[in-house]
């Protein structure tokens, strides 16, 4: 996706699906069930990479679901096509005919990595259909206990998430401005004991988003890196990393 592609691996998913299944928003799912028509439903699902968003959505909703993958990952689909279709597509350059049938439009874990113009050529292709968006990140990161580094990580991790022109945590507020209606609600990730590798994957990449983003940050980061993966291992950390779940109704 965006100016730069962003390649996300299979391994990664397959870590943050459990607590991306606890954190989204069942209100909004209720809200769009109560929308939708009766009978089958057609559904695609942007970016949907290995299907997660099906699995979880799916039970959510009545009736026969034909589910319609979009990625422009072949691997990733691979994984998605379990009776379901799949499309090789880049979801920056949908037409609204390509969403042809469909009775509702999903996606997860993509806005923050699309830059304005694509959101509104997304959002464009979408027009008059019910969007679920889920799992987009807003910039809030909370770790427990506190650290004096932590301020300075978010920070530069806030600003590495806009190059290339993407929206990064703006994301939301981006499709607030552009359908004032929304309808958005919190999707937290609390990572615990319970999720440790995830949390340790995550801290990773973030630690070393924010060091290429401010390179002073270097010197530290390895003694940082070390008392957080410490505690971590010890069940002793607990890492909030703020999402929102977007609801846009026709």
């Amino acid at each position: 996706m965006s100016a730069k592609a962003v390649r996300v691996s299979s391994e990664w998913l397959d870590l943050r699906e459990p607590a991306d299944a606890e954190a989204r928003s069942t209100e909004l799912a209720e809200r769009v069930a109560r929308h939708l028509p009766a009978g089958p439903l057609v559904i695609h699902d942007l970016g949907g990479g290995s299907g997660a968003m099906g699995r979880w959505l799916a039970p959510r909703l009545p009736g026969p679901q034909p589910w319609v993958v979009h990625d422009r990952d072949e691997d990733l689909l691979a994984l998605a096509a379990d009776g379901g279709e799949v499309r090789l597509s880049d979801i920056t350059r949908l037409s609204p005919g390509d969403l042809d049938g469909a009775d509702l439009v999903t996606a997860s874990a993509l806005l923050d990595m699309l830059t304005a113009d694509e959101l509104e050529r997304m959002l464009g292709a979408c027009a008059g259909l019910p969007l679920l968006v889920a799992m987009t990140v807003t910039g809030h990161v909370a770790l427990t206990p506190s650290d004096p580094l932590d301020e300075r990580m978010v920070a530069a991790f806030n600003v590495h998430q806009h190059r290339d022109g993407r929206l990064g945590p703006d994301a939301v507020a981006a499709v607030e401005e552009l359908h004032p209606e929304v309808i958005a609600r919190p999707s937290p990730w609390h990572l615990g004991a319970a999720h440790a590798d995830l949390m340790a994957e995550w801290f990773g990449g973030w630690v070393t988003a924010a060091c290429e983003q401010d390179p002073a940050l270097a010197a530290e980061a390895a003694g940082y890196r070390e008392r957080r993966l410490a505690q971590a291992a010890a069940g002793e950390l607990e890492v909030t990393v703020d999402h929102a779940d977007l609801l846009v109704l026709p």
